[in-house]
């Protein structure tokens, strides 16, 4: 876990939580655009991820341990005593809504991008998908094969993280099975949301998930002020594609809408 200082006055807590299969380092952009933003930064490598990705031939950790360590990042951010904002990507922004759900910590909005809600891209071992699944051992190792132009159209993202030794696509059967039993306890939570400002965004073109799910799931949720972005052009990673300047735009003014609502001068 990491902690980023805000640039002058702290204005709130950002806790990012990343995707499957990559690390925080990814966001190192975003980590610097908030702190400019006047926010402490929160972060680090979900259970599995990263560094220990490197020592391990494929994910087969338990989803609870990802729990765990997404609430000693949210007990870390409490100490400061500022508004909370959870910002999450991929499966990090599914994590975000089960661990809102089930602990219902005091924060001051959420930001979700790209959420795994249904999954569009499956293994090309699993041709038939999910009723593959049922045919296979729980520790054979499949592979996502979800590769770098699949999740954006930046060339210059491509070239820095193609050889990236931190990413690993590889998991084992019962992992898989377990994603998607998550996935779909969280896709049909229809009640007990904390009434929390929600920012959804999407890219249109995602070629990894399906955005029409997790927009589904917003709308069914009983909350007061909730916004949707769909990023028509975009691919999944919303934060390393071309447009991510106006990206960001977009997601600090909720932020700073949010804080203004709850009192503090902008």
């Amino acid at each position: 876990m990491w902690k980023w200082e805000a640039e002058g006055q702290a204005k709130g807590v950002a806790v990012f939580i990343h995707s499957a299969y990559e690390h925080h380092r990814r966001y190192a952009w975003l980590i610097e655009k908030l702190r400019m933003s006047g926010m402490h930064v929160i972060s680090g490598d979900l259970p599995g991820h990263g560094e220990e990705s490197r020592r391990k031939k494929a994910h087969d950790e338990n989803f609870r341990d990802y729990g765990k360590f997404i609430r000693q990042m949210m007990q870390v951010a409490l100490n400061y005593n500022l508004p909370i904002f959870i910002i999450g990507h991929g499966l990090g922004a599914t994590l975000a809504i089960q661990i809102e759900h089930k602990y219902k910590f005091e924060c001051a909005g959420m930001i979700l991008t790209s959420p795994w809600i249904h999954l569009t891209h499956q293994p090309s071992k699993l041709s038939s998908a999910l009723t593959g699944l049922s045919k296979l051992t729980g520790n054979m190792k499949i592979h996502h094969d979800i590769t770098i132009k699949q999740l954006t159209r930046s060339y210059e993202f491509y070239k820095e993280e193609k050889d990236d030794l931190y990413y690993n696509a590889v998991m084992t059967v019962s992992w898989f099975r377990e994603l998607h039993q998550f996935m779909k306890a969280v896709s049909t939570m229809q009640e007990g949301f904390p009434d929390i400002p929600i920012l959804l965004m999407n890219g249109g073109s995602d070629k990894i998930v399906s955005p029409a799910h997790s927009k589904k799931w917003l709308i069914q949720q009983n909350i007061s002020e909730m916004q949707y972005k769909d990023w028509k052009v975009c691919y999944h990673d919303l934060y390393q594609e071309p447009e991510r300047e106006d990206i960001y735009q977009y997601m600090e003014s909720f932020i700073f809408n949010a804080l203004r609502n709850i009192g503090y001068i902008i």
